[in-house]
């Protein structure tokens, strides 16, 4: 089996690994609920089975999910039905920008600051992989490891003890790969993150005034590093006056963000002009 298409399986496991903890479920519970075996629901889970569309559905039902998380799992497996049966990769080739996702998984205080591209905590798997894909050297096979590895990593918005803090420029909201379809989705996962009570989601509109002319996206991992990110990759900064200048810098982006409800009002408009690209693009 190829590399991409296990490194898929896996993330698709543990994202359905995590909603059953979450719904306060066992495995035979579910798989009773569901109406499928614990074995099922064991393989599945350990990234050793790839589930049918109609399994994920019963799965989906059985933990009660939402319209966006099922969305999310059902991308997962068909991001896996679509992986190449390609060989085994170094860690070596792996794509540059995966850095972010290994600094961050250690912070207890995450604060991403980003003008073009959607934050990597935030990024759906088809997203993510337009993301990974245009980095320089970028093949399928390491993409896929990436964007797998991405998805699994995200797990850490919803364990407690943690904080995020993400602020983005309308502009990144306005800046897309592949379709609206693919935006749309995209949306949904930002809205259903901007409800945890352990993450902020903040966005500067076009007409307020930037504090600061923005050069780079950045992510601050607790108070101890930031990493900056390049067309070349990403560059780990742990000098305290450097981190400290960020960290200000962070802040000042803050203050000119909307939060809260604003927030949310301007990415349900923004959504709605994709929507309406869709179906002018399906006429």
């Amino acid at each position: 089996m190829g590399s991409e298409r296990r490194e898929l399986m896996k993330a698709l496991g543990m994202r359905l690994r995590g909603l059953r903890a979450e719904a306060g479920l066992t495995g035979a519970v579910l798989a009773q609920r569901a109406g499928v075996g614990q074995p099922t629901v064991s393989k599945v889970e350990n990234g050793r089975m790839v589930p049918s569309l109609d399994v994920l559905g019963r799965l989906s039902l059985a933990l009660d999910l939402d319209e966006s998380t099922s969305r999310e799992v059902r991308d997962l497996l068909a991001a896996v039905e679509a992986a190449p049966d390609t060989v085994e990769l170094s860690d070596e080739e792996a794509p540059a920008c995966a850095v972010l996702d290994d600094a961050v998984r250690s912070a207890r205080l995450v604060r991403s600051f980003q003008c073009v591209v959607l934050p990597a905590m935030l990024q759906s798997a088809e997203y993510a992989r337009h993301a990974f894909a245009s980095a320089p050297n970028s093949t399928p096979e390491a993409v896929g490891r990436a964007v797998a590895a991405r998805v699994e990593r995200q797990s850490l918005l919803y364990e407690p003890g943690r904080e995020s803090v993400f602020v983005l420029t309308e502009a990144v909201l306005r800046t897309w790969p592949g379709n609206p379809s693919l935006m749309l989705s995209q949306f949904d996962r930002l809205l259903a993150v901007e409800s945890l009570s352990t993450v902020r989601l903040g966005v500067i509109p076009w007409r307020r005034a930037v504090p600061v002319m923005p050069r780079h996206g950045f992510t601050l991992c607790d108070q101890r590093a930031v990493v900056v990110e390049t067309f070349r990759g990403e560059r780990v900064v742990d000098d305290s006056d450097e981190v400290a200048a960020y960290e200000e810098t962070f802040r000042r982006f803050g203050e000119a963000a909307i939060f809260g409800r604003e927030a949310r009002e301007l990415l349900l408009r923004v959504m709605q002009e994709f929507r309406e690209m869709e179906d002018f693009a399906t006429r």
